[in-house]
């Protein structure tokens, strides 16, 4: 049963880090690497690491994907056009 599990995790981890690779929206891919955290995590959990997937949690399918759209927030907004003031 155990191992079933674990194939199976090992499976959608490999499926979810390919649609993060094919994504080409920094968006979406900041999207897809956090349910990949989640799929992490609970990988970690099924191998009996659960500190390891607790960190994971955090940084894995919060903290990063976070960053990453607030990068991709402030570099659209630098690259939008100023309007002229008349």
């Amino acid at each position: 049963m155990s191992d079933a599990v674990i194939v199976v995790v090992l499976l959608l981890v490999a499926a979810c880090a390919t649609a993060a690779v094919v994504q080409r929206d920094p968006a979406r891919q900041a999207l897809v690497l956090s349910v990949l955290g989640v799929l992490l995590a609970a990988l970690f959990t099924v191998l009996q690491a659960p500190d390891v997937g607790l960190s994971q949690l955090a940084v894995g399918s919060a903290l990063t994907p976070l960053l990453i759209m607030l990068c991709v927030r402030k570099i659209r907004r630098r690259g939008r056009p100023k309007e002229d003031a008349r």
